[in-house]
């Protein structure tokens, strides 16, 4: 029997609590969670914010393809849970959520690994920084740049965009 997906845009505060118990499984012995939060700062500026605006069904689209790429490369059984906020956010809110759990911890850390670094790049999600001193700013780089192939298995390895 495979696995189980939650893969929601959310309007309301993400729950690490809920996550946990969505991928909580008795035949897995380990679970991986990624956390994504809004930081103070980028690039030397003052952050007092960031807004994340969201094509939700393709963002979804996205979604289910990444969890059932994660099940091809790490497993059938992989519980996942992917949720990304849409909106404002202040510091330390939690911009995206990530959880899988699997039999043993290897597969989870990897396809977890896979499944933020390809939101990061294939996913419609754009954001926009709030700045201490009143200014904002589109960060450049959107999600659908083309990128080169990304190996999660070894090293990390970063794909960039070329903008």
């Amino acid at each position: 029997m495979g696995g189980r997906n939650h893969l929601a845009v959310s309007t309301s505060p993400i729950s690490t609590e809920a996550a946990i118990n969505f991928v909580a499984d008795d035949a897995h012995g380990a679970a991986d969670m990624f956390v994504g939060t809004v930081r103070n700062h980028n690039l030397g500026k003052p952050v007092k914010g960031v807004s994340y605006d969201v094509f939700d069904e393709l963002t979804l689209q996205t979604f289910n393809e990444l969890a059932t790429e994660a099940r091809q490369k790490w497993g059938e059984k992989l519980n996942i849970y992917i949720e990304h906020y849409k909106g404002r956010l202040d510091i330390g809110g939690i911009s995206i959520l990530i959880a899988v759990s699997s039999p043993h911890r290897d597969e989870s850390f990897k396809a977890c690994r896979f499944i933020i670094e390809e939101i990061k790049h294939r996913s419609p999600i754009w954001k926009q920084e709030h700045y201490v001193d009143g200014d904002s700013e589109w960060v450049q780089g959107h999600a659908l740049c083309s990128h080169g192939p990304v190996s999660y298995d070894d090293e990390p390895s970063y794909a960039r965009c070329s903008h």
